[in-house]
């Protein structure tokens, strides 16, 4: 099969092995004259940026890059971002990297040239129509992770460590929808076997929490459907040979299907994960995997007939709960996840906070269960335990 095509949906994007060479011509297209690259401090001394910049420069661009992002983006990222962006008057962004650059670059672009301040922009209520839309830059986004889908995403996650403890806040704007986006599976090649794995379960919760999630949308069930059979096939493919390109193009476009499916709602996966990636600076994606059974099991009641479904789909030899349960601890297993929270040196010491942050995460209300501060840090103690009850 010829894993090369250009879509529209949810925005631009192309995929396929060397596509990072449109990379100039894309952002010429959406009128840019100067672009700031805006990546992390691991990869910002790679050949792949240095190719990137190239093909800006063989455009007629002028371009830049700006790597001071931690691996959760703080909003004082964001602000460093923004200033240096502003000092450089550079008119286009380039989101380039896993989900932590791709969410800080697109924060960036959206909050440089505006008069409010970032907090002013969380996703509570109607606070998006604060933005003055006229002024957001426009956004190349270059995914090397196949994960968080932030890609083709409308908000940005950012820890907010301005209060007596760090919290993750949704910054949203439609806008912030990159304009155009490229999936090179060429730029994951060289991603260790944990890290893809890591990843790699984070593209699978998002599918699996949109799939579950208590609303009606049945396009974005569908694509999370067949984003889960992805994973299934080609996440271990991926971690057993990371050369496999095939194998890491369907990855980058299962997480891609993720982040388009999860417009459906999240859930108490991300809620815990949020809470304990804002004061641990654990990885997003391990956090999922590792929380994935508990909540499964957690939501058992709601969500069996629909796992029921999803089972005979995936083809698995016991299409029951219990069957794709199974799935997923082997899964994991045969990735190195660990099993229990307390194996990544998270403990019980915040078990309550835990519980209060996460029933106030914006992905609580998608969970099929409406869970209590309490009944979240019975949770997260569950998980820290190994308790599948």
């Amino acid at each position: 099969m010829d894993l090369q095509a250009s879509w529209n949906f949810p925005t631009a994007i192309t995929v396929g092995e060397g596509c990072l060479v449109l990379l100039g011509q894309r952002c010429k297209a959406l009128n840019m004259t100067k672009v700031l690259l805006i990546t992390d401090p691991g990869l910002s001394g790679l050949p792949m940026v240095k190719e990137a910049i190239g093909s800006c420069i063989a455009a007629g661009l002028e371009a830049d890059v700006f790597a001071d992002i931690q691996g959760n983006p703080t909003g004082n990222n964001v602000r460093d971002g923004a200033l240096f962006l502003n000092a450089g008057d550079f008119d286009g962004v380039v989101a380039f990297g896993g989900g932590s650059s791709l969410d800080a670059a697109k924060a960036i672009a959206m909050i440089a040239k505006q008069t409010i301040t970032l907090w002013q922009a969380e996703d509570i209520g109607s606070n998006w129509t604060r933005v003055d839309a006229s002024l957001m830059l426009p956004v190349v986004a270059v995914p090397t992770t196949a994960g968080t889908g932030s890609e083709v995403g409308r908000a940005s996650v950012i820890t907010d460590t301005d209060g007596p403890h760090h919290i993750k806040r949704i910054i949203f704007h439609p806008n912030m929808l990159p304009a155009s986006v490229l999936l090179d599976p060429t730029l994951s090649l060289s991603l260790p076997a944990h890290i893809t794995a890591a990843t790699g379960l984070d593209a699978l919760s998002h599918n699996l929490e949109a799939y579950c999630a208590p609303f009606f949308h049945p396009m974005a069930e569908g694509i999370a459907i067949e984003g889960i059979r992805l994973v299934k096939d080609y996440l271990p493919r991926a971690v057993a040979n990371g050369e496999d390109v095939a194998a890491r193009t369907q990855m980058l476009v299962a997480s891609t299907m993720g982040a388009t499916s999860f417009q459906r709602g999240l859930g108490g996966m991300h809620a815990i994960a949020h809470s304990l990636g804002a004061l641990y600076n654990k990885h997003h994606g391990l956090l999922n995997a590792i929380l994935m059974p508990y909540v499964l099991i957690r939501n058992r009641s709601a969500i069996e007939e629909r796992i029921i479904r999803l089972s005979r789909y995936l083809q698995l030899d016991d299409a029951s709960f219990d069957g794709f349960l199974s799935w997923v601890l082997t899964l994991r297993e045969q990735l190195n996840i660990p099993h229990t929270l307390a194996e990544i040196e998270i403990d019980l010491a915040d078990v309550v906070l835990i519980g209060q942050m996460a029933a106030q995460d914006a992905a609580a209300a998608g969970n099929p269960i409406t869970l209590t501060d309490v009944e979240y840090s019975l949770l997260f103690s569950n998980a820290v335990n190994g308790r599948l009850l």
